[in-house]
Formats: structure tokens, C-alpha cells, sequence
């Protein structure tokens, strides 16, 4: 074979780059570990991690399948032994009893879940779930998760649905080394670990390279050939101060905090214990958490205004919000990482740091000494029970602030144990004994109210908390919503937190900049396409999808498309769920690919006939292409499915663009009333429907706009039609006053 030079040249750089590469590195499993890691090992043992999922045997079922029944909403389920297989006999997803085999179990304590397989890869898990505390605690029996709703065949929490389908909502957090790998072409999955349960390197990552480092001996590098180091972690000593008698790190470990060391434990335990959504399943211990994963904000459906959980949020949110998080705490100062029990029993975890004779005293709780109002954790981390019996301990480490309580309609936890007593009663005796009102390191509450209420006050409460510093979580959570009170001056504080060191904030900053004119924006939001943080790339380039490309220079263009690529692959890895399947309609729309936007569309619908932004989308999309009369029949088609208030506006408005048509603005009335019968809290609702009749009935409009704004004090619609429509009756002075206000509230004056 005859090669030229040049041929020569490059094949001889091609073989010395291949044997420059070092292959990656491999999952062994833990037996690899266990030799020269017995003591680890034998702590992991038996933890909720080597156990949090199992095949179901003998060994490990801890459920009553000796023919026990447990009877829901008329559905008997039957649960019993068949051929040495645990098997279950109740309603499949055709509404049928049948007879399914057990394949495996999902936890142990304080109660366990079963799955069973499905065609198609598909393993789903069981709504009725085997409470495994004891009897004197309640236990040992049969109970639902869901207990006081009523859920058939072909509901989302049916446990034939997709919200209780394994392979999305549960596995790469059960597993080691998951792959979901689903295949959008017919709805399958193959899904595979490396270990069945979390092991040793769902941790420290893939060990292969550790163990021949440690076979050679002293040629250790400076991870030990692990993707992931703690060694620096566990000679970390916290101290106290002997001025303030208080914690603190030791002087030669105070650097790990500014160069955020401990940033490193925590994102490793939040790829698991956190509310958020999975982009990809790359992550190797030691990334960027936000490389792969979209961690939750402070939203009113996750957390209280006060930021306490709500839902089920898995610690990595709360913990954020906590001054011990800002002083470099992390797990494993509390957790042994490998038992996963405290490091010392209940309050006495706490004492690690906090002086016992100064906090385990009655001149600090002002309780009877062994009560459970002398106990840290009840006061500072209270408990909010999920599942039905797995009682969760909040992880933002808050003072108890009942004074807030009443204000901002959220729970104390003064409350959980003085159910007779008022927060103003819990409040008066904190006030007496401290002869103040203790305040707290959260004190963002008051701002997350009034967002959610859409008060007077909301921009005003928005800065002075921005301003009085706080956790990083609640700044995104606050500047996430600067664009709801577009101004010149929100548009520049959203344009000074691009410059944030924190990705959440920076996000936070393009999600408020998409509120304002894209003239404005697009020259602060394109550098943004170069972060090093992926999860503020995606946003910037959702954002900038719909700007047009001729203008642009290639090289911009080139990087446009690159990063809108990468957002569109994180939305494809979740292409089994209807919301990512609208995601990607929609971006295909601002792409002008409409064929493909409309596949995504009927895809959505096919995954969840029931998911009503799949129905509204859709049919805007469709009006958009100019064909009404299939827009209105997909609306139509959801209202058969679920009577959400959405759909009923959503055909108010089809009927406000198509008056030609008989009775329409008849039609048009009867449906933008449902929708504000339907969810009476929605100012927007309330704002269209009066807009509606206001044509014809201004005086009408305006008592409708009143009684919204009594709840919505400071909503920028409301406030506006009124004006309008105070002007149009010939009342300038309230059209002056509610013009005015509207003014006011959109400017903060310190």
C-alpha cells in the first residue's frame, strides 16, 4: 500500500493519540472494594443504600404475601405466593384484575415498595406498599400511598402510569451506574446498572483505576485514581471559638470554604436527595451537579413561603437555604457517609458543635429538660411525614418564626406540638422569654408571599430582601421573578445577577430577562451561550431559539445552534414525559421545523391524554398555522379528558378571535366564567373575563376587577383595566388613583 506523506503524517499522529488515551475507567463493584475496605464496608452493609432495591426473594420481601388482601375505592388486591414467586393479583392498566410477578424491592424501612415487569422494558411500582414498622408503631400492614384519592385505570398515579413507572421517576437514584436509555421510536426501554443497589461507587465513582493504583503501591495520584477525592474532607475539624463560644472551622480548612470544598460532598448527595430534573445520565461523581441535573427553586408547589418543605424535596434545597450550608457544613459533619446513622444520637449530633451546657439548657429552650420541646431537631429541623409513614426532617436548620406564621398562612413548629395553641400565642411566649422576636438567617419569606399573592407591596419586599442578603436558592427564586414587574430598573438588576458566581442566580436572571423585549435582551443574554454552568446554557439558548439567524454573524450562528443542540438532546433524553415532549414542539416551532413541532405535540398527547399544557400549546400552535377549527377541537378533545380551568379559557379566547361565528361571544362568556369558577384565585382569569364583558358592561367589569384585587392587591393587569375602565365612565379620579398606583408599585425607591 502506497501512502503519501501527508497519509503518513496523519496516521502516525492517529496511532500516537490512541496510545496516549487511557481507557475510561470501569464499574467493578463493591466485592472490589470489600478487602481493603472492610470497615466501610461492613458500616455500608444493611444501610438504606445497600438496600434500596433488591430482587425480590425470601431474603429480602418484608410484606405479608401469606393470601392478604388490602381493599381501596373497591378494588380488592390480593397478595400471595405462587411457585416460590411473590405475586399480586389487582387492576392492571386496562382496569382488569390480573395476576403479576414481584421482580423486585424498593427500600425497607420505614416502609417497603414492590415492582413488577412490564412488555417493553417498563417496570412499574406499586401504589400499595407494605408499612414495615412495627405494630406497636402502626405497622406491619398493607396501605396506599395515595389514601384519600381515588385513582382508576388510566390516571397519572394509577401504578400502571407514568408517574409511578421506575424506569423515569425512581431509578437513577436506586441503582449505580444507571442507564435509563429509552427509545422514543416505540416506546421501550433497556434499562441497565452496574450494581442493582447504591454501592460503594455511586459515590467515589468508577474504581477500576483506584484498585490497579493500589496494586502497584505509592503511585498513587491525586485522586487516587477515583473521579471523586474526599480524603481532604475527613481531616476537616470544626472547633470553637473561645471569644463566641460558637463553631467554626479550624484555621487550615477555613480556604475550603472559599474555594468551596465543601461544594463537593454536597452536590455528590444531591444527585439523589434533591428535587430536580435529569438531563442526561453522565454524571460521574466529582461533576458539576448542574451539568446534569436542574436542582428545584423555592417554588409555592416544592416549599412554604418561609421556604420549610412542602412537598417531597429530598434535603439538597432546604439545605441550601441553611446558615450551617453558608459556614461550610456538610453531610458527612453529621451522617457517617457509609451507615448513613448519625454520628451521634439524635440531639446529641448537634452537641458535635453546639455547646451543650449553652443550648441543651432550659435558659435556651425555655422547656422541661427530656421534653420534646428541649430537642434541637424538633425545634430547628421539624418533621413532615411523606409516604404516608416516612417522617422527613427539614434540613434548613431554621429558627422557629411562629410571629410569621399567621402572615404568611405557613406551619410552625411550635404548632406540631401545641396543636391547642395559636402561632400568636407560641409567638408572644418566644417574644417574653428572649425579650425580642429572634429573626433568623431566613428572613426572605415575606417576598415569596407576596409574589405568590401578587401584593402592593411585591417589588418593594422583592429588593429589600435581595438587598438584606440571604441563601443563594432564595435569591434565584426571587430574581426568577423580576420580569413579572418589567421596568428599567428590574431589567438591570436582572442584567447585574448574570454577573452572579452562582449558576442558579445566573439562570434565575435569563429566565426574568425572556419577560422583557427581545431588542433589549438578546445582547446580554447571548454571552450566556458560553457559560461554563449547562444548565444556563439550555435557558439562554431556549430563549434566544426564536431570534432570527440571517443577521448573525457565522461564527454566531455556529454557536447558537451548538448549545440550542444541546437543550434539545437534554429534552430528548426525557422524551417518555408529555412536558418534555411540549418543550421540544415548542422549540421546533421557533425553529420554524412546524412538522416536527406538531409530531411532538401528538406524541404529548399519546404519553398523557390527560396533561392539559399539551392541549393548550397544541392548539395555540395550531391557530398559529391559521387552522381554528382544528384548534378548537383539540381543545375540545381536552375537556373530554379533564375539566381544567386552562381549557375553558383557552375556548374563550378561540371564541374572542372567531366572532363571526353564531352565538360566539355568547359562547365566549359562559367559557372564560367556568374558567374563573374553576380556579377563583387566578387573577389572570378574572382580568380576561371582566375585559370580556367590558365592552358592554364597564361598571359590571370593574366589580369583577374590585373583588381580584382584593386578593391580588399589586396585579399589574388588574390595576391597569381598572384605570381604563374608570376612565371610560368618566371617573378620572380613580382612573388617576389605580393609574397611579400601578406606577408605584412598579418602582423601588430604598
Amino acid at each position: 500500500m502506497n501512502l503519501s506523506a501527508f497519509q503518513r503524517y496523519i496516521f502516525f499522529l492517529c496511532l500516537i493519540f490512541s496510545l496516549s488515551v487511557m481507557a475510561a475507567p470501569e464499574y467493578v463493584g463493591e466485592n472490589a472494594c470489600k478487602a481493603c475496605h472492610i470497615k466501610e464496608f461492613q458500616e455500608w452493609q444493611g444501610s438504606h443504600h445497600d438496600l434500596a432495591m433488591q430482587e425480590a426473594s425470601e431474603a429480602t420481601v418484608l410484606g405479608d404475601f401469606n393470601h392478604t388482601s388490602f381493599i381501596k375505592d373497591g378494588v380488592k388486591t390480593n397478595f400471595f405466593k405462587k411457585n416460590k414467586h411473590f405475586m399480586v393479583n389487582t387492576d392492571g392498566a386496562d382496569g382488569q384484575l390480573q395476576d403479576y410477578k414481584i421482580a423486585y424491592t424498593f427500600g425497607v424501612y420505614p416502609l417497603q415498595q414492590y415492582m413488577v415487569k412490564f412488555p417493553q422494558g417498563k417496570i412499574q411500582v406499586l401504589d400499595i406498599a407494605w408499612d414495615s414498622r412495627t405494630k406497636e408503631q402502626g405497622g406491619q400492614r398493607w396501605f396506599s400511598l395515595h389514601p384519600d384519592e381515588k385513582i382508576t385505570a388510566g390516571d397519572v398515579l394509577h401504578w400502571t402510569g407514568p408517574n409511578l413507572n421506575w424506569n423515569y421517576m425512581c431509578a437513577d437514584c436506586h441503582s449505580t451506574n444507571l442507564k435509563k436509555n429509552y427509545n422514543e421510536t416505540d416506546h421501550s426501554y433497556t434499562t441497565q446498572w452496574d450494581v442493582i443497589n447504591v454501592s460503594c461507587e455511586a459515590c467515589h465513582g468508577p474504581a477500576s483505576e483506584h484498585i490497579k493504583l493500589a496494586e502497584k503501591k505509592n503511585e498513587w495520584n491525586d485522586n487516587k485514581g477515583l473521579s471523586i477525592n474526599f480524603s481532604a474532607l475527613k481531616k476537616r475539624q470544626w472547633l470553637i471559638n473561645k471569644e463566641t463560644g460558637k463553631p467554626m472551622l479550624s484555621q487550615n480548612h477555613q480556604t475550603s470554604i472559599v474555594n468551596n470544598d465543601n461544594v463537593v460532598e454536597v452536590e455528590m448527595c444531591a444527585k439523589c436527595h434533591s428535587r430536580r430534573a435529569q438531563l442526561d445520565d453522565d454524571f460521574v461523581p466529582g461533576d458539576n451537579f448542574r451539568a446534569h441535573y436542574l436542582p428545584a427553586l423555592l417554588t409555592n408547589e416544592l416549599y412554604y413561603h418561609d421556604g420549610k418543605i412542602k412537598d417531597e424535596v429530598y434535603v439538597y434545597g432546604s439545605f441550601l437555604q441553611s446558615k450551617m450550608y453558608q459556614a461550610g457544613v456538610i453531610c458527612s459533619d453529621c451522617h457517617n457517609m457509609h451507615s448513613l446513622e448519625l454520628k451521634a444520637p439524635e440531639d446529641k449530633v448537634c452537641q458535635q458543635c453546639h455547646i451543650s451546657p449553652d443550648y441543651a439548657s432550659s435558659k435556651h429552650h425555655f422547656h422541661k429538660e427530656e421534653s420534646t420541646g428541649a430537642s434541637c431537631i424538633a425545634c430547628h429541623m421539624p418533621v413532615k411525614i411523606y409516604m404516608g409513614v416516612d417522617q422527613r426532617n427539614d434540613h434548613s436548620f431554621r429558627i422557629p418564626r411562629p410571629d410569621l406564621a399567621q402572615s404568611l398562612n405557613v406551619p410552625d413548629a411550635c404548632s406540631n406540638c401545641h396543636q391547642d395553641k395559636n402561632s400568636q400565642w407560641s409567638a408572644n411566649a418566644i417574644k417574653k422569654w428572649y425579650g425580642k422576636t429572634p429573626k433568623g438567617y431566613q428572613q426572605f419569606g415575606p417576598a415569596l408571599h407576596s409574589i405568590n399573592k401578587q401584593k402592593e407591596q411585591t417589588l418593594t419586599e422583592m429588593y429589600d430582601a435581595l438587598f438584606n442578603g440571604m441563601s443563594d436558592i432564595a435569591k434565584a427564586t426571587i430574581v426568577s421573578h423580576l420580569g413579572d414587574y418589567p421596568s428599567r430598573q428590574t431589567l438591570m438588576t436582572a442584567v447585574q445577577m448574570l454577573k452572579s458566581k452562582n449558576a442558579d442566580i445566573r439562570r434565575a436572571a435569563l429566565q426574568s430577562l425572556a419577560a422583557f423585549p427581545a431588542q433589549y435582551t438578546v445582547k446580554y443574554i447571548y454571552p450566556k451561550l458560553n457559560d461554563p454552568v449547562k444548565i444556563v446554557r439550555l435557558e439562554a439558548a431556549r430563549i434566544l431559539a426564536a431570534v432570527p439567524r440571517g443577521s448573525m454573524e457565522k461564527v454566531q450562528k455556529d454557536l447558537i445552534d451548538k448549545v440550542t443542540e444541546e437543550y434539545r438532546q437534554s429534552l430528548l433524553f426525557n422524551a417518555e414525559r408529555p412536558e418534555s415532549q411540549v418543550s421540544l414542539a415548542q422549540l421546533y416551532r421557533q425553529l420554524g421545523q412546524v412538522d416536527k413541532a406538531e409530531v411532538a405535540f401528538k406524541e404529548a398527547l399519546i404519553l398523557q391524554p390527560q396533561y392539559i399544557p399539551a392541549y393548550i400549546n397544541y392548539a395555540n400552535f395550531l391557530q398559529h398555522q391559521n387552522k381554528e377549527s382544528e384548534s378548537f377541537k383539540i381543545l375540545q378533545r381536552g375537556l373530554k379528558q379533564t375539566q381544567g380551568a386552562a381549557l375553558y379559557h383557552s375556548l374563550g379566547l378561540w371564541y374572542v378571535r372567531n366572532k363571526h361565528i353564531k352565538d360566539a361571544n355568547e359562547k365566549m362568556i359562559n367559557f372564560l366564567l367556568k374558567a374563573t369558577e374553576v380556579e377563583p384565585d387566578n387573577a389572570h382569569y378574572q382580568y380576561v373575563y371582566a375585559v370580556a364583558i367590558g365592552e358592554k358592561q364597564p361598571q359590571k367589569a370593574i366589580e369583577i376587577l374590585i373583588e381580584s384585587l382584593q386578593r391580588h392587591s399589586g396585579n399589574l393587569e388588574t390595576l391597569s383595566a381598572l384605570s381604563s375602565y374608570y376612565k371610560q365612565i368618566g371617573d378620572d379620579y380613580n382612573s388617576i388613583k389605580y393609574h397611579k398606583k400601578m406606577e408605584k408599585m412598579m418602582q423601588y425607591k430604598p
